[in-house]
């Protein structure tokens, strides 16, 4: 049985969550704080994380922060915070998918379904990458130019290791946002375009001129090596 721990420091919307998951078969846990949510992760490892922005102690970002130093859990944020701004900052901190306050309760038992899935596909990396520039490890989430470190962002990982498990292979705008931001995403060919330009100006030598990060206009991406 898959658990899930709901962060949240609204007690009405916690026991509405809880009943709805324990209904569709899962074990639920409540906390209302972030240092509990940080407690209950190290003690009960759940499969899947729904963390609200807005704690009485801790911000819902360092949370996520403080999760990723150590865990590679699904994280699926809820937040009245709407800015695509916060967004993106949520999503750079290792968030799995956003969703937005107030949200239909068939919407959000799809989301905890796909990070389920997204979260056991984690589990089986995708093959080292080598290419005559830089060099890729998945399992140690690890990039390096010439035996130099270069840091890449959770969401910047996620983007690289779909293209890497079809190396050479056009991968579709929406099949990208799909599985990097999660089922209700699907047109914010923005952000593919915004991440895609990030990482170009860290892996390529002539970011202008991409060889392995390539672009098939209006269609999608592909991982050339």
């Amino acid at each position: 049985m898959s658990v899930v721990l709901v962060v949240d420091d609204e007690p009405h919307l916690r026991r509405t969550l809880a009943i709805s998951l324990r209904a569709r078969g899962y074990e639920v846990e409540t906390v209302g704080d972030g240092r509990s949510a940080l407690q209950s992760v190290a003690e009960r490892s759940p499969d899947v994380v729904v963390l609200d922005l807005g704690l009485p102690d801790l911000d819902g970002i360092d949370v996520l922060r403080r999760l990723r130093e150590t865990s590679s859990v699904p994280v699926i944020v809820l937040s009245a915070r709407t800015d695509s701004a916060d967004k993106v900052e949520a999503l750079d901190a290792g968030a799995d998918d956003y969703v937005t306050k107030p949200f239909g309760m068939e919407e959000f038992q799809a989301r905890v379904r796909a990070a389920l899935r997204r979260g056991g596909e984690n589990d089986l990396h995708p093959a080292a990458v080598r290419t005559d520039h830089f060099d890729l490890d998945f399992a140690e989430r690890t990039a390096t130019i010439g035996g130099e470190v270069v840091r890449l962002t959770p969401t910047e990982w996620r983007l690289l290791a779909v293209l890497a498990r079809r190396p050479g292979h056009l991968v579709s705008q929406k099949d990208l946002l799909h599985e990097v931001w999660g089922p209700g995403y699907g047109r914010e060919s923005n952000y593919l375009r915004v991440y895609a330009n990030q990482l170009r100006r860290k892996l390529e030598p002539d970011p202008a001129r991409p060889r392995y990060l390539v672009t098939d206009p209006g269609q999608g991406y592909r991982l050339e090596v």
